[in-house]
């Protein structure tokens, strides 16, 4: 499971690179990538999920070109401005693991704060990351309000979106493992 949330994490990432073209005029991107990680925390649990990213980061800083931007893969993806997400990313699906761990009797409302905890990780990873590339790399005087601009404001309602039918879809498939025998803490 931990290979089919990696190659989930490809397609979502390679979808993102044609979002403009499915929706030419949306000045946010789509990309179904955080959904991923969402998703890869509440079914796979903190360890398993955090893993099927890492392998996603892993795949595509070796050259091959899984990312959604330019260069699309290589150990020069770390100099991008939104490198940053991705650990992030990792990260989020490990404390999301974390905070369903004993969710036998867990409700809609516990799965969404958990989702909406990973969401808040790879924003606090991410956005740092941002504003660092921009300003010590790339050399542009940037404020604390332009990145929450560019890296945050366009994206978080979708994330909250995302977020909701995440915690929605784990619960459903967690409950009906749990059904057939197949509970626990993680999909095995």
């Amino acid at each position: 499971m931990t290979a089919v949330f990696a190659a989930l994490a490809v397609v979502a990432a390679v979808l993102a690179r044609y979002a403009g073209a499915i929706v030419p005029f949306s000045i946010v991107p789509f990309s179904l990538l955080p959904f991923v990680v969402l998703l890869s925390g509440g079914l796979l649990g903190a360890r398993r999920g955090a893993l099927s990213i890492v392998v996603y980061i892993m795949l595509g800083l070796i050259g091959v070109p899984v990312f959604a931007s330019p260069p699309f893969g290589g150990p020069s993806y770390v100099l991008q401005p939104t490198f940053g997400f991705l650990p992030g990313f990792a990260g989020s699906a490990y404390v999301i693991g974390i905070l369903l761990k004993n969710r036998e009797r867990s409700g809609f409302l516990r799965y969404f704060l958990s989702m909406i905890a990973g969401i808040a990780v790879y924003y606090i990873v991410g956005l740092p990351y941002l504003y660092a590339i921009m300003t010590f790399y790339l050399g542009k005087t940037v404020s604390a309000a332009q990145v929450l601009a560019i890296g945050f404001t366009p994206f978080i309602a979708l994330d909250l979106a995302k977020a909701v039918v995440a915690a929605i879809l784990a619960r459903a498939v967690y409950r009906r493992l749990e059904a057939y025998g197949m509970g626990g803490n993680s999909v095995s």
